[in-house]
């Protein structure tokens, strides 16, 4: 009586498990992931400033409000995914609504190079008025020299 069930005498059952089909699923969702993520990224294109500076502290599971000013001088404002234009009448009070629901929400203000100083100074005193605590500046590290 020789089956699948039976051992002989002195076979030890395996203990062994395949890997190969977990590699293959991984490979295959590796190859998904580094397709899709650069669709994932969106916003404004704008040309930041280059400056050196510390980044700040690591922001985990809090998604960040990005408030974006183009190069012509209009105001965007990523919620998420949504991505929409928006006068700057609006801004503080669709800030003052998230900050509502999530008061610890990191509020970050990207401004291309050539917007004037004193739109990013009147962007961020709204935001202030709306009763954001702190707004980071997003930057782009100078081009090294190498």
């Amino acid at each position: 009586m020789h089956g699948p069930f039976n051992r002989g005498p002195g076979r030890k059952p395996m203990g062994e498990i395949n890997v190969v089909p977990f590699i293959d699923v991984m490979l295959v969702l590796l190859v998904i992931f580094m397709i899709t993520a650069p669709m994932l990224t969106q916003g404004v294109q704008v040309d930041l400033p280059r400056v050196t500076s510390e980044p700040i502290e690591s922001m985990e599971d809090r998604e960040p409000i990005t408030v974006t000013i183009d190069e012509q001088g209009r105001y965007y404002i990523s919620l998420g995914d949504e991505l929409s234009p928006v006068p700057l009448d609006d801004i503080s009070n669709k800030v003052i609504a998230v900050l509502e629901r999530r008061p610890d929400t990191p509020v970050l203000v990207k401004g291309h190079r050539n917007v004037p100083y004193g739109q990013v100074v009147t962007l961020m005193s709204t935001l202030q008025t709306a009763g954001v605590p702190n707004v980071g500046l997003i930057s782009e590290p100078p081009p090294s020299d190498s």
